[in-house]
């Protein structure tokens, strides 16, 4: 994972989304779930989070929104921009109602986790406070990041274009930052 910053909700979502979704969710008691009217709103979102899924951090062409507190558990925060996360849907299917138990992408830091080359796997680092380590090792279990071939797979792709000269550096750091950090640290280090 990487730091993601949040960004302004865009326009037209207090109308399309929040309005729409609070009158719905009053006409509507628990336990029905929440209606969608928080897609028409993915497209910014994948743009706030650079088309990456803000967990496994790979570019993700089509994604989905994640609530970072769920519907579930957190009906009251359905229609809220600030609760948003991109995601690839495997992960957010593996994410569920986790809520606070996972890592929210807002509050990582960068050089918390890394990618060990050539595995592609990616782990915790010292750099992570004692008082978040064990939400952090969880995140990676419950979301399945660690090495996962549904992450490791794409991982994979974009390390063999980018050895094959087929992707740049540049290109790499846009579509799978963690490997470009990975790259540029193994260059630093030597064989």
């Amino acid at each position: 994972m990487i730091r993601f910053q949040p960004v302004p909700e865009p326009d037209g979502f207090e109308k399309g989304c929040r309005r729409r979704g609070e009158a719905w969710l009053q006409e509507h008691p628990a336990p029905a779930g929440p209606r969608d009217f928080w897609s028409l709103f993915k497209p910014q979102l994948a743009d706030a989070f650079h088309q990456l899924c803000g967990y496994s951090c790979v570019y993700e062409p089509v994604g989905t929104v994640d609530h970072y507190l769920s519907c579930k558990e957190t009906r009251e925060r359905a229609y809220d921009w600030s609760n948003y996360r991109f995601a690839s849907q495997w992960v957010n299917s593996s994410k569920q109602t986790a809520d606070d138990e996972v890592l929210d992408p807002f509050e990582v830091a960068d050089g918390w986790f890394e990618i060990l080359l050539p595995s592609l796997q990616l782990v915790l680092t010292d750099r992570i406070p004692p008082e978040v380590r064990g939400r952090a090792a969880h995140t990676l279990k419950r979301l399945h990041l660690r090495d996962d071939e549904r992450v490791i797979r794409p991982r994979r792709e974009w390390y063999r274009m980018y050895m094959a000269g087929e992707l740049t550096l540049e290109g790499l750091r846009e579509k799978a930052p963690l490997i470009a950090r990975a790259v540029e640290k193994a260059s630093f280090t030597g064989p």
